[in-house]
């Protein structure tokens, strides 16, 4: 059985890895709670919900998205150093706004 740091990293770094992904970690982290993991989950919650408004507003929603993409890359490489590093501007609004995950 892995240890509990591992199964969070696992969790934080599969949120990451598409809506899928994100949907399996929250399933996995309700099981057991992990505060990496938790605190991933939300991170990318509003990302994903960002990307989506912004995809359907042309030209300026596409270029913000590249700067989510840029977000998108900060956080996984946060997860897989096992780091709660806020990504900017939208982190700590996950935090406050999803803290119930």
């Amino acid at each position: 059985m892995a240890r509990k740091n591992d199964q969070g990293k696992t969790i934080a770094i599969l949120s990451y890895i598409t809506i899928i992904g994100w949907i399996i970690a929250l399933i996995m982290n309700t099981t057991e709670k992990s505060k990496l993991g938790s605190y991933h989950i939300r991170q990318t919650l509003l990302l994903y919900i960002f990307a989506v408004i912004l995809s359907w507003i042309p030209i300026v929603g596409w270029i913000l998205g590249i700067v989510l993409f840029i977000f998108w890359i900060l956080g996984l490489v946060g997860a897989i150093n096992g780091e709660q590093k806020e990504m900017p501007i939208v982190g700590g609004l996950a935090q406050q706004w999803f803290k119930g995950l």
